[in-house]
């Protein structure tokens, strides 16, 4: 699958989450929780796809790439601790400090997506560019079949 390709596969993926935010929205707490689930379930298998891309790809794995999944795992773990934790509360003063965090952490999450999908667009264009360069010097290095 090339560069482009994926590009356009996180086109979709937005788009499919756009819609179940929007769903959700108007649902109740049990059918939220559900798609709660779901979404995790959904991410985990992102992320391991991920991580699987990044081992086949180690060789040209740049190291600043790695220290970003490191640290945006860790991330991912510290909201799931306290989303696995709102469970056990009861308190409506720990219940309002809960959702601030809650949306602070989407409004975060959101804005790194945003700034990755940047950072995405460049990254193809920039494969593209790489891989017209290097297409037009074989076939200019490329011995000629009319003499």
């Amino acid at each position: 699958m090339t560069a482009s390709d994926r590009f356009t596969d996180l086109r979709e993926q937005v788009e499919r989450a756009e819609r179940e935010v929007r769903a959700a929205a108007a649902e109740t707490r049990a059918a939220v929780h559900a798609r709660l689930d779901d979404a995790r379930r959904r991410a985990d298998d992102l992320t391991a796809g991920m991580r699987e891309r990044a081992r086949e790809d180690a060789d040209q794995a740049d190291a600043h790439w790695q220290a970003l999944h490191r640290s945006w795992d860790e991330h991912v773990q510290r909201v799931r601790r306290r989303i696995d934790e709102h469970d056990t509360a009861v308190d409506l003063a720990w219940a309002q400090r809960d959702a601030a965090v809650a949306e602070a952490d989407a409004l975060d999450a959101i804005a790194f997506a945003a700034s990755s999908i940047g950072e995405a667009e460049y990254a193809v264009l920039d494969a593209l560019r790489a891989r017209g360069e290097a297409d037009a010097l074989a076939a200019s290095s490329s011995p000629s079949t009319t003499r």
